[in-house]
């Protein structure tokens, strides 16, 4: 009876340990994969950040409509423009109300201000060198009477987006890192705990190829259900958040969340493999005076 005990107990103790090596590598690659999307989709936000950018095309007072629509085909025709959107006296007074929170044309008898035109740059033409050279270039159209952007703010825009992608890039790989090293460690905790059944397989004359077999082999399947764990919950993530994160991260690109399944799926498996390899090794190179320290 007292034999029976024994075993059930230890089988207990390595389905814990092995049970907590799982969570632990599902969340970990869980913060991995998101780590993931963020990375597959920072062009895409710099490029949402920086087609945010644009001009604001004050038109002359005396302008005809006929004129603004020519002006209107040929900016939305051009090369560097995203979209353009007119803005006439009424409905630019009408905004301007919303803004103050009060009917400053009462006050004054008439509408001081002018027809405009907003227009959106691509994002390979939202640089502050760019910027100047299409600033003269707007100028040209004689239906414009001043064309305005927020020097500064394109400046500070530019300037973050390189700074986030270099941070972004940086920690990506510290985490990596700190991630690799966690699993390591929670793996070379599970295996501590059969140190005395890897020496007694030693004294028996097994091989260490033999002694590691069924470790890896533990290991890779806990490795791969932890991993699916981290997709799944990723998957959920997203779809909770689909509506915010629209124009930010692009949940209709199935090859880049296909990307980050598969790289989710291969680092379950190779950090497990590569941990419980040299946790074995460790505990295969011990004295059996050594297991008990």
């Amino acid at each position: 009876m007292a034999g029976n005990v024994q075993p059930q107990k230890l089988k207990k103790r390595i389905f814990k340990s092995y049970l907590t090596t799982t969570i632990s590598i599902s969340m970990v690659l869980f913060l991995i994969g998101m780590l993931g999307v963020v990375l597959l989709n920072a062009e895409r936000l710099a490029k949402y950040v920086r087609e945010n950018i644009g001009f604001t095309l004050v038109l002359k007072d005396d302008i005809q409509e006929n004129e603004i629509a020519d002006l209107l085909k040929s900016l939305k025709t051009a090369n560097f423009v995203k979209e353009a959107e007119y803005i006439d006296k009424a409905t630019a007074a009408e905004r301007l109300k919303t803004e103050l929170g009060e009917d400053f044309t009462g006050f004054l008898g008439y509408n001081p201000l002018l027809s405009s035109i907003d227009v959106k740059l691509l994002a390979d033409f939202a640089t502050p060198e760019q910027l100047v050279i299409l600033e003269k270039k707007l100028m040209e159209f004689p239906q414009v009477k001043e064309v305005s952007y927020q020097h500064d703010m394109v400046n500070i825009i530019n300037e973050n987006v390189k700074k986030i992608g270099f941070i972004l890039v940086f920690f990506s790989v510290l985490l990596l890192v700190i991630f690799f090293a966690l699993i390591n460690n929670t793996i070379r905790i599970s295996i501590y705990s059969q140190r005395f059944i890897i020496n007694t397989m030693l004294l028996v004359g097994a091989t260490d190829r033999f002694i590691r077999a069924p470790f890896i082999r533990q290991s890779i399947k806990y490795g791969l259900i932890g991993a699916f764990a981290a997709n799944v919950l990723l998957f959920i993530l997203m779809m909770s958040y689909a509506s915010e994160l629209t124009g930010i991260i692009n949940l209709d690109d199935f090859t880049i969340f296909g990307f980050v399944f598969v790289t989710v799926m291969l680092l379950g498996v190779l950090i497990s493999w590569s941990s419980t390899y040299m946790a074995v090794n460790k505990f295969i190179r011990l004295k059996f005076d050594e297991l008990f320290y």
